[in-house]
């Protein structure tokens, strides 16, 4: 790369860093702020950029990784999912949106086919904000946040088709019959393409790939065949983005989806943010001041415009009015898929540069205007409601659709208080087997594909990938569990592993090692608990040694907890540990635990928590006592404990063995 060239992306990217954090203060999209960047950058201002078009270059590598991860995201058995309602919903609001923007276009003087080309642009919203801002403030779960997706959701998959028709629309052909029966060719042959792909050769050529356990080679695989199917696409004379979007379509049937996912995030995020600044570069701010009413006109008009086609695209799937209102405020902005489809209009000549620089202006102030129309969402529909849309009318429009009620639910978590296992080998297997024998659900991360199949046989639910990456780490729902395992032989992946785990939860974790000097960095990285191999062995060894010469039960199992609890420092024979001594309760961490009072522990049945003491006697305090399905809590001195109850006691772990030992 050119030093100028080189010097100038610097000052970009870090003048982009300024902006977006006073854009975080101000609770306003990043995006904003790469536009914002690239305008004072650009030629039309302090004329910081010379080179525009390799800025553009990368920015085009940026829409090919964007469509790659919406290919990846949208597996067609998601697709498969959106069903009927979703498909006519999106399909309403955007043939909506497309004939008033039509309509409107006519009025203003334009030809039919940009008039038509303007409808399209304007019926894309923002995925990236709306979902953003939606679970920022929670709402995802509303039920006008789950309809909202979902449409986002098919809008980015209908820029595939806008973008095939624009060439088209354009008059580039003469023969137009012609032109759709070889398209439609094309596209059968881009379907056998894919379908061949998916179910053969990518799958069997990314489990070779992973089973070498090559970081550095999957990820020249997956860009090998992201940029391979964008070249494809374009020799067939189609766009590069549908080629890269084709590919990850391809990969999101495959075990690797999430791994390749979590790796081409990063690139997408990083030439994406060179997009936006390329379209900052290409907005003129003299627009602004020599056209203001015009610019701000036409933005209240796409807002109002899209704000209705919504509602009637919502209401008429008969959802609540109030709803279809909070679904048309959430949809009202143009979205970063127009910029995309923009470029291509300027180049078949759909746009002029002028109405360009008219549609950037449009849609940054409706871009801009959404953090604050969605934290308001709700006074927003009460003022619609009182003074345009009073109750009664609301009340008859609703019953005139026989709306479905609709409640306020969170949606159930695929996995939760579970247990993660990072590692399937031998001690991964063995905490899922121990795992599964008391019915709690497990979730496993493993890279490799043979054990990752083992895992899937056994019942769990398995991530395929490396535990390093966020991403992975976010489908096992680490977020959601009690208890994650790091079980594998790497030690520099291990404490990574354990880095990353920690960002992301306050569960319990739990590491293996296999030596003990890599107990303290683990235990920094954020580990709770770290057993090492070489020395879990000799406590074994003296463990069945003392039994042999008649030690006390109780007094090998206060030994043991003792040598854990000091983290093997006794073993270590480290300087500034205690002597190994008889452990009491008071030494050991608290913790909570279970105490069934099943047949054959029946000593203490029928006797009541003051009378048993389990505080003065063990160092215990029961918390709670499940009897019969149901929990009783808060509980008195004066409860009886009952034959088939379970004891919540916290506690050391030393007082809750005696007590596990003295009721057998």
């Amino acid at each position: 790369m050119e030093g100028g060239l080189f010097q100038e992306l610097i000052v970009v990217l870090a003048l982009a860093v300024g902006i977006i954090l006073l854009f975080r203060r101000l609770r306003l999209p990043a995006v904003l702020g790469f536009i914002l960047a690239g305008m004072l950058a650009g030629p039309h201002m302090l004329g910081w950029v010379d080179k525009v078009e390799t800025v553009e270059l990368l920015a085009e590598l940026g829409v090919i990784f964007l469509l790659f991860v919406i290919g990846m995201e949208f597996s067609l058995k998601k697709l498969a999912s959106i069903g009927v309602t979703v498909l006519v919903g999106g399909s309403l609001q955007a043939l909506l949106t497309i004939g008033l923007c039509t309509a409107l276009g006519r009025l203003l003087g334009l030809p039919l086919p940009a008039a038509v080309f303007v409808g399209f642009l304007v019926t894309l919203s923002s995925t990236a904000i709306v979902l953003r801002i939606l679970q920022e403030k929670g709402r995802m779960d509303a039920p006008f946040g789950r309809i909202v997706a979902a449409i986002l959701i098919f809008q980015d998959i209908l820029v595939v088709p806008m973008m095939l028709v624009t060439p088209m629309l354009a008059g580039k052909s003469g023969d137009i019959a012609g032109d759709l029966l070889w398209l439609l060719g094309k596209m059968l042959l881009l379907v056998v393409a894919v379908y061949v792909s998916g179910r053969f050769a990518v799958p069997r050529l990314l489990r070779v790939v992973s089973k070498g356990r090559n970081r550095e080679l999957f990820i020249i695989t997956i860009v090998v065949l992201c940029f391979a199917a964008a070249w494809a696409t374009s020799a067939l004379g189609l766009s590069l983005a549908l080629g890269a979007f084709f590919a990850g379509l391809i990969i999101s049937g495959t075990d690797q989806a999430y791994h390749a996912t979590g790796i081409v995030q990063p690139f997408h995020e990083l030439f994406m943010s060179f997009f936006f600044v390329s379209v900052g570069m290409l907005v003129d701010p003299v627009l602004f001041t020599e056209r203001p009413f015009t610019v701000v006109g036409l933005t209240l008009l796409v807002m109002v415009v899209k704000t209705l086609a919504a509602f009637v695209a919502v209401w008429v799937l008969r959802h609540p009015v109030r709803t279809a209102l909070q679904c048309g405020l959430a949809l009202f902005q143009v979205g970063e898929f127009a910029f995309v489809l923009a470029v291509s209009g300027l180049s078949t000549g759909l746009l002029t540069p002028a109405h360009h620089q008219v549609f950037l202006g449009v849609s940054i102030l409706t871009m801009g205007a959404t953090p604050f129309v969605l934290a308001n969402v709700d006074d927003l529909v009460r003022k619609v409601f009182s003074v345009f849309l009073p109750r009664s009318v609301g009340e008859r429009l609703d019953g005139l659709m026989r709306v479905r009620k609709e409640v306020e639910r969170t949606e159930r978590r695929t996995l939760k208080d579970h247990v993660v296992i990072i590692g399937f080998g031998l001690n991964g297997q063995n905490v899922g087997l121990a795992a599964q024998s008391a019915k709690i659900r497990c979730a496993v991360v493993e890279e490799d594909p043979d054990l990752a199949e083992l895992a899937t046989r056994r019942g769990m639910h398995v991530v395929h990938g490396d535990a390093t990456n966020a991403h992975i780490l976010e489908k096992a729902h680490v977020e959601a569990a009690r208890v994650v395992v790091v079980a594998i032989a790497d030690a520099q992946s291990t404490r990574r592993i354990v880095a990353s785990v920690r960002a992301l939860t306050t569960a319990y974790l739990i590491v293996r090692t296999r030596y003990v000097k890599e107990i303290e960095a683990n235990l920094q990285a954020g580990a709770n608990e770290v057993v090492p191999e070489e020395f879990e062995t000799s406590i074994e060894i003296f463990y069945r040694v003392l039994r042999k010469y008649l030690v006390p039960e109780r007094s090998i199992q206060e030994m043991v907890a003792h040598i854990r609890g000091q983290h093997y420092g006794v073993l270590r024979n480290a300087p500034d540990r205690a002597p190994m001594q008889a452990a009491g309760p008071d030494l050991d961490a608290p913790e909570i635990a279970a105490i069934p009072i099943d047949l054959g522990r029946s000593r203490i049945v029928g006797r009541t928590l003051e009378q048993v003491d389990l505080r003065g006697r063990y160092g215990l305090t029961v918390l709670a006592i499940r009897r019969t399905g149901r929990v009783l809590q808060p509980i008195g001195g004066g409860e009886r404990i009952l034959q088939n109850d379970v004891l919540y006691v916290l506690g050391g772990s030393a007082g809750i063995a005696r007590l596990d030992r003295d009721l057998n």
